[in-house]
């Protein structure tokens, strides 16, 4: 690291004011300090002083993730009948366009924006950009997600003012833009659940050891589809625990979502009250159509499919559009999973509602915080008149 340190101080009077390149300051800038932890402290002002950036702490958001998305990479050729190293090989060859096509679009937007203003490249996108594609069915067309992409850093971030600004959590937009602009290709017939496609063939008869599959793509219903229609998974609960069910990449294993919430809350990335408020939401209103018999299926169900534990770990629980109060993020917690199993139960033709769910609650996390904090004025008030 050494050597690398002084090839970037070496480099860096050129992208400096008065050098050629000083146009590109914010580009550098966002290099070395994903290289580097920056060198400069505050001078005024209450801080904590760490070691640990806006980098850093979304780096660890992305080791977190790392578990559901290598478990969605290998899930992904399992669905096609492969297993071990083929089954990894194939389902990373068909997962990593679709990461490279959801950061190539979004950074470059990102620092188009930030070479425009003047200012440094955000951080924020270091986890949007994986999330988006972990959100999105296998198979995605390509265009779409970088469409998706850049409506969702567009004006999901940057007409708010970029990250840390943003009403709405921007993998949510870009999910929600292409479900909504392209429902076909996001739920219902045409999304790919297992068999082979022909793109997917090209791409395994390149790797050794495959053997070719009779069955063909084809498409079906997933679980939580089976469950909003028929009353039954189609699948143990044990393999939907474990992930061996046709989803979105990074949704269908609960334990390696799980394995992902342990390291947020123990680096305290993420806010154990937003977690485990989603789960005890959606687990009462489970329970609460159970009880009245619009459901008969047991209410833990909904916590191990669909994308609701992949929701309420690394989504609900971004620190800008969730709630920032104590209090609040009980709340929002608790609505957040009440009201995503509400429209998973009363829209059949709407199985999935946790993106619903986030979002609504992003727009309403704000005047949540707001009457909390008013509150505890009116509290302190009362006390101050009972101390007079």
């Amino acid at each position: 690291m050494g050597g690398l340190r002084k090839f970037v101080d070496k480099i860096k009077p050129t992208f400096s004011e008065g050098g050629k390149l000083s146009f590109l300051a914010s580009t550098f800038d966002a290099f070395e300090t994903f290289l580097f932890v920056p060198n400069t402290t505050t001078s005024r002002g209450a801080h904590i002083r760490d070691c640990n950036d806006m980098k850093r702490t979304m780096i660890v958001v992305v080791v977190a993730l790392m578990p559901a998305l290598l478990f969605g990479m290998y899930n992904t050729g399992y669905q096609v009948g492969m297993t071990g190293w083929a089954a990894f090989w194939f389902g990373f060859l068909e997962v990593l366009p679709m990461i490279v096509v959801s950061y190539v679009v979004g950074l470059g937007i990102e620092f188009f924006f930030a070479q425009k203003r003047g200012h440094k490249v955000n951080e924020g996108f270091l986890v949007s950009g994986l999330l988006i594609p972990m959100i999105m069915p296998v198979g995605t067309p390509l265009w779409m997600i970088a469409l998706g992409t850049a409506f969702a850093v567009i004006f999901g971030k940057e007409v708010f003012g970029g990250t840390g600004m943003n009403v709405f959590n921007p993998a949510l937009l870009a999910r929600a833009f292409a479900f909504f602009a392209y429902t076909p290709s996001m739920s219902g017939a045409t999304v790919w659940i297992a068999g082979m496609t022909e793109d997917m063939k090209n791409v395994a008869a390149n790797i050794p050891g495959y053997v070719p599959q009779v069955v063909d793509g084809f498409s079906g219903a997933t679980a939580l589809e089976n469950l909003s229609t028929t009353g039954q998974m189609g699948y143990s609960a044990m393999d939907a625990f474990l992930g061996f069910i046709p989803g979105c990449i990074g949704e269908t294993s609960t334990l390696a979502i799980l394995l992902g919430a342990a390291i947020l809350l123990f680096t305290g990335v993420a806010s154990w009250r937003t977690m485990v408020s989603v789960f005890v939401g959606g687990l009462a209103m489970g329970y609460f159509f159970q009880a009245i018999g619009v459901t008969t299926y047991p209410a833990w169900y909904h916590l191990i499919i669909g994308g609701f534990a992949f929701g309420a770990v690394f989504m609900a629980t971004d620190p800008v559009t969730s709630a920032q109060t104590n209090t609040g993020k009980y709340i929002v917690g608790l609505l957040t999973g009440a009201l995503a199993v509400l429209i998973r139960v009363v829209n059949p033709a709407y199985p999935e509602g946790m993106m619903l769910s986030i979002l609504f609650m992003n727009a309403l996390a704000p005047l949540v915080d707001y009457y909390v904090v008013e509150a505890n004025i009116s509290r302190r008030k009362k006390r101050v008149k009972l101390a007079k």
